[in-house]
């Protein structure tokens, strides 16, 4: 993503090893993470107690939240963010609301917002049925789905085309659990090689340890953007699943969801949102002033009209 600079991509490639699975460690810390809240939670008086929204951010999930500088945060999650704490200083009376961001990977936002310690994630974070268990979303603001990158003359056309090869993936999203569903059901004997971010699975794949990135569409496309040498990358195959984007917060906390829900409500109503949309979709972006070059989805179009926060699966 403009996620990285280049520097920060080499000094990557020179250390990284490859990793096939999350530490047990990892799993225990998580769940400690996710231990039950109060029945009911109340952002908006937390917020207005401290004077201050807590934020997350995402280093490397170009173009809807990443670093444009040492502690930046930028993209088309971000600029939602503006509008959402308008929305919280007139619901809670208070102007003076402080802004706080608080970077955040795959395996630790959901813990660290239903724990409390983050008010609000938008970002490239998929609204599902099982995580909706444990979070609660926004309206939906982006569709995308699962496939593979890979560079040029790899011999990779799409998930058929895997069987005994390594694959990247980043861990804690939602790709690793379907990766392994698929292998598991087909029997392919994929060897799956975890990368800690996006940028990290994408430096597996540069370096040959593994064959193709799988991950959603629209994030491969943010790496590409990124490279070196855009022209070697490609990405490939059919979606394993269409899946929405939506702004994660604590669930059992209709007071704020609905504050979050009618100021993004408000951006596709205003026609905002298209122009928030264009400017990181559509136009040149940081760091390196190439576009995506991605125009708005049927899918998307469509959920401007009917503002849904239906999960995927």
């Amino acid at each position: 993503m403009g996620e990285m600079t280049g520097s920060r991509r080499a000094a990557r490639a020179s250390s990284y090893r490859a990793r096939v699975a999350v530490p047990a460690a990892g799993l225990m810390l998580a769940g400690l993470m996710l231990a039950p809240l109060p029945a009911a939670a109340d952002t908006l008086k937390k917020i207005a107690d401290s004077g201050r929204i807590t934020l997350a951010y995402r280093e490397s999930s170009v173009p809807f939240s990443y670093l444009g500088g040492p502690q930046q945060p930028i993209g088309f999650g971000v600029d939602i963010y503006a509008h959402v704490v308008d929305a919280v200083r007139r619901a809670t009376g208070r102007r003076d609301i402080a802004i706080r961001y608080q970077a955040v990977t795959s395996q630790n936002r959901i813990p660290l917002v239903a724990n409390g310690t983050i008010d609000l994630e938008c970002g490239s974070t998929s609204n599902t049925a099982s995580r909706a268990r444990t979070v609660a979303f926004a309206v939906n603001y982006f569709y995308t789905g699962p496939r593979l990158l890979v560079k040029d003359g790899a011999g990779v056309q799409g998930f058929d085309d895997l069987a005994g090869k390594p694959v990247a993936v980043t861990t804690g999203t939602t790709t690793m659990k379907l990766l392994r569903k698929l292998n598991l059901e087909r029997q392919s004997g994929m060897q799956i090689v975890a990368g800690r971010d996006h940028v990290d699975s994408f430096l597996l794949v540069d370096a040959g340890r593994a064959v193709a990135f799988a991950m959603d569409d629209i994030l491969l496309y943010g790496q590409v953007l990124n490279a070196k040498r855009p022209h070697e990358w490609r990405v490939v195959g059919e979606p394993l699943q269409v899946e929405p984007y939506a702004c994660m917060l604590r669930k059992d906390d209709p007071a704020f969801k609905r504050v979050v829900d009618e100021a993004i409500v408000g951006l596709m109503r205003s026609g905002e949102f298209e122009r928030i949309y264009d400017k990181w979709f559509l136009s040149p972006i940081p760091p390196r002033g190439r576009s995506l070059g991605l125009p708005m989805s049927p899918a998307l179009r469509e959920n401007l009209r009917r503002h849904s926060d239906r999960p995927a699966g």
